[in-house]
């Protein structure tokens, strides 16, 4: 039972992070979003989730882990409601980056809980499988309940949602799970700061160069902003006597390593998710729950991933799993390259989207124990923290890396495309363009899928990166082997 409720708190915030892609459609015309700008509805999110990760994870170990996640949960379920509510813009990305500053107190400290309700060994092993299922095949789930619930009601109920789910997780809480042991500690205000305003300009600098090109000055001038924060962020870490990132943990070289792929491979599901949800609903023209079910296979396999991994890393550790999953990321991501205007669901997108499944079932259950091997107690939720940290930094990161290339695909795309539609437009349909800009169908499926194509170009360059550190970096020792198997090899856990 304890692990049923820390499992659906992570459902819930994963979920969350791709239960509004299958809304973006109605989002945006809706509430007047660009498609590059339609990407803060994400990043806004997952930005602060990111960034103050760390933070939740000291207040789990300073605080007392079931306290904080308590309050965690609450500050989502609040934010949620927000959302919901919005009747613009601002106030929605208002309420999503409220929403990642709850998901970002209670992620972390459901991990950790993990840490200290389960002993190591196979019962641990078992329950971060299941951590890890949830955790990468919850954006699956989350795209199927979006699907539905946009369908039958509208977009604002992919965000009331949370509201019953997360209470639910409150009243429970206290009945399935014992408070952890508090550390003494102090909070590092002002590394999560730094950390997250300058994630936040770099973003907004990949997301404006798609729309105003390199040479804009704001452009320029967040990327400089970006560097400074992120320097002095470092440098503050290196002071501080009790900071958010516990730098030494990146001497260790596979939790570095371990760091590295995770990094490149959120940044690869983020796009696969973003730009395969705009393909199959304005290109294939899949109503929303159409959409949610076309994902469905996604969580099936990785789950098949997870317990593939589970089981048979005591016998061969987890880098043959690192190496293995992350290429089969990036043959399904190179696969999915070729889609164009004339793809079918079948014949193009499935196939391809099972292959990178796969690999990410492997990879999520592996990094997840190699994040936390060898850790000492107290700094459990620091450890777990940042594994989640990099994803939702790598996603939200490389999702603007991935909306600049499919921006500047797209824009060269419609340079060809406009002439053609011009020349056999009629008046009405001319002066439509006029006034919006936007050319429409088949005009427009020619150019989103253009950047779409590039944008899986760069993903599959990610997932490359990712099987090349996996290959280079990660070192299976024999007492980590140990470990796995529930030996009584000494080590800090």
């Amino acid at each position: 039972m304890a692990l049923l409720v820390i499992a659906s708190c992570q459902l819930m915030v994963v979920l969350d992070i791709t239960i509004v892609n299958i809304a973006l459609p109605h989002i945006q015309s809706d509430l007047d979003f660009s498609t590059t700008s339609l990407s803060w509805v994400v990043n806004a999110y997952t930005l602060t989730f990111g960034g103050l990760l760390l933070l939740g994870g000291r207040a789990g170990d300073i605080l007392g882990r079931r306290r904080v996640f308590i309050f965690g949960v609450l500050l989502f379920v609040f934010a949620s409601l927000l959302g919901g509510f919005a009747q613009n813009s601002g106030q929605l990305l208002g309420a999503r980056a409220l929403q990642g500053v709850g998901g970002a107190i209670a992620s972390p400290t459901s991990l950790a809980l993990i840490s200290t309700t389960f002993r190591e060994g196979p019962e641990r092993n078992r329950a971060f499988g299941v951590f890890a299922a949830v955790s990468a095949g919850g954006g699956a789930i989350g795209l199927l309940a979006g699907g539905m619930l946009v369908e039958w009601l509208n977009w604002r109920w992919v965000l009331f949602v949370n509201v019953p789910i997360g209470l639910l997780i409150v009243l429970a809480t206290p009945k399935w799970i014992r408070e952890s042991e508090r550390h003494p500690g102090r909070f590092d205000i002002t590394g999560a700061l730094t950390s997250t305003a300058g994630m936040v300009l770099l973003v907004y600098g990949f997301i404006r160069a798609a729309q105003d090109g390199w040479r804009d000055p704001l452009t320029l001038g967040s990327f400089a902003a970006a560097v400074v924060l992120l320097v002095a962020f470092v440098l503050v870490e290196r002071r501080s006597r009790q900071p958010i990132t516990p730098l030494h943990m990146f001497a260790d070289r596979n939790r570095a390593g371990t760091y590295g792929i995770m990094l490149c491979l959120a940044a690869a599901i983020f796009g696969m998710f973003f730009f395969l949800t705009l393909f199959v609903q304005n290109v294939l023209d899949f109503s929303p729950l159409a959409a949610g079910l076309a994902f469905l296979p996604v969580s099936a396999v990785i789950a098949v991933g997870a317990g593939l991994a589970s089981r048979f890393l005591p016998v061969y550790g987890p880098k043959p799993f690192m190496v293995t999953g992350a290429i089969l990321a990036a043959i399904g991501l190179g696969w999915l390259t070729l889609t164009d205007v004339h793809s079918t669901y079948a014949g193009s997108v499935l196939g391809p989207m099972l292959v990178f499944s796969l690999g990410m079932g492997m990879e999520f259950v592996s990094l997840t124990l190699m994040a936390l091997s060898n850790v000492p107690t107290p700094e459990t939720g620091a450890a777990s923290g940042l594994l989640n940290a990099t994803q939702q930094v790598g996603g939200s990161l490389g999702l603007s890396i991935l909306v600049t290339m499919y921006g500047t695909a797209s824009t060269n795309e419609a340079e060809k495309q406009i002439p053609d539609f011009l020349r056999q437009a009629t008046p009405v349909e001319r002066l439509r363009f006029e006034r919006t800009g936007q050319l429409p169908k088949p005009w427009s499926d020619e150019i989103l899928t253009a950047g779409v194509s590039a944008a899986f170009i760069m993903a599959a360059v990610f997932t490359a990166v990712a099987a090349l550190i996996a290959l280079v970096v990660i070192q299976v020792r024999p007492s980590d082997l140990e470990r796995l198997k529930g030996g009584t090899t000494p080590g800090p856990l």
